[in-house]
């Protein structure tokens, strides 16, 4: 007979091998759509939620709360809670919501097509600088590392002189290495002084940038417009972001077209499917480990069946329900013909990525742009040979060779 209390799995959630999908989350999620798990730090164990229905439920379900966590030893992944506690990544409405209305302002459809040049005029300099050096190249050297930070820092209209030390303190603050708590806790510091110091001179000459116009975003009657601080840490958590997400999936997709003759054939061959193709490799790309930022239940809450009780944690993966067999047919397999469905790539309700619309633009843009310049683009080694991420909690190769 079962035991009722099986024992809870620790959970490292380092699985690195490519981009396969880590087993270990896998198992999880067969074993049903909530499981019991503990994180390599923090204080206690939590819930983890892997259906699509279940993430669904607890990203968009105010008894649970992520603001609860501030404060707390949270289970987590990396020795430093990445987020700083004035974050709207742990706020919830309608603290939350005043901060999303503000950011959203600055990735509109309207705006984020009148940032299109600028994306395009980054990716031309950049592949111009790699056909220019020649092959072979490092992809992620010349394209995909730069194309992100470079693109928000421009849109910010953070000075030149300044990029290269940005994007070393968002580097520091991804770091999972036990002995990095110190060193992330500075960079962090670093990063909101900097943009703290940044949006009052904003405030007094405005300009195109985004921080100008977050600045100036207009607010409901009776709502007090961001203040100086609020400004700083949004700054902070679109550079994490430009230096996350959207870097790991210019890596990642590159390397799947790379690996995968047919894929890259027929959208060199036809462009236009670019986009369409785009979504279905974010659905598919295991692009992190494990999980990000948990909630805790307000109040006793049943999820797929399970109750959870008030005061647990709850980690959703957003991994798991993008291959979820209820929502995509045969989900482990890449299909760039595949009907267009919402994936959880972005994240999912309150907290869905305010910037999401950018960093579409920039893999369309990426993508578009290097078949195009590179139509016989190839890997310079073999596959097996790539070096991948293993220090961070994101998946992508270290170095991406390629030749042409």
């Amino acid at each position: 007979m079962p035991s009722p209390n099986p024992p809870v799995p620790a959970c490292p959630f380092d699985f690195s091998d490519a981009l396969e999908f880590d087993p270990s989350l896998a198992e999880l999620a067969g074993r049903g759509p909530v499981s019991r798990i503990r994180l390599p730090y923090g204080e206690a164990e939590a819930w983890l939620v892997t259906s699509f229905a279940g993430v669904r439920q607890v990203t968009c379900d105010p008894r649970f709360s992520r603001a609860a966590i501030v404060g707390r030893d949270y289970p987590r992944m990396t020795p430093e809670p990445i987020v700083s506690p004035e974050s709207v990544n742990v706020a919830d409405p309608p603290h939350a919501t005043r901060l999303r209305r503000v950011a959203a302002q600055a990735f509109t459809r309207e705006r984020v097509a009148a940032m299109r040049p600028a994306v395009e005029r980054v990716v031309g300099n950049l592949l111009t600088t790699m056909a220019e050096t020649g092959p072979p190249a490092d992809l992620v050297t010349h394209l995909s590392v730069p194309l992100p930070h470079l693109t928000i820092c421009e849109l910010l209209a953070v000075p030149e002189a300044d990029s290269d030390l940005l994007r070393d303190y968002a580097m520091r603050l991804l770091s999972t290495a036990p002995g990095t708590r110190q060193d992330a806790a500075d960079a962090k510091a670093r990063l909101r002084a900097y943009f703290a110091e940044l949006v009052p001179q904003r405030r007094r000459r405005p300009g195109e940038d985004l921080l100008s116009t977050m600045a100036a975003a207009e607010v409901p009657d009776g709502e007090k417009p961001l203040g100086d601080d609020e400004l700083a840490v949004l700054a902070v958590t679109l550079i994490l972001s430009g230096n996350d997400t959207a870097t790991c999936e210019i890596s990642n997709i590159a390397y799947l077209l790379l690996t995968r003759a047919q894929e890259r054939a027929t959208l060199v061959r036809e462009p236009a499917r670019v986009p369409l193709a785009v979504e279905e490799l974010l659905r598919y790309i295991p692009f992190r480990k494990g999980v990000g930022i948990p909630r805790i239940a307000l109040q006793d809450t049943e999820v797929e069946g399970i109750l959870i009780r008030a005061g647990d944690y709850v980690h959703v993966s957003y991994l798991t329900a993008n291959r979820d067999p209820e929502v995509f047919a045969d989900p482990d397999r890449l299909d760039l013909g595949r009907p267009a469905h919402p994936h959880m790539t972005f994240g999912w309700g309150g907290h869905h990525c305010v910037a999401a619309p950018l960093a579409r633009a920039e893999l369309d843009i990426a993508v578009t742009g290097l078949l195009a310049r590179f139509p016989a683009l190839r890997l310079a080694e073999p596959a097996a040979a790539i070096e991948w991420d293993t220090e961070t909690i994101r998946r992508f190769p270290l170095r991406l060779p390629v030749t042409w």
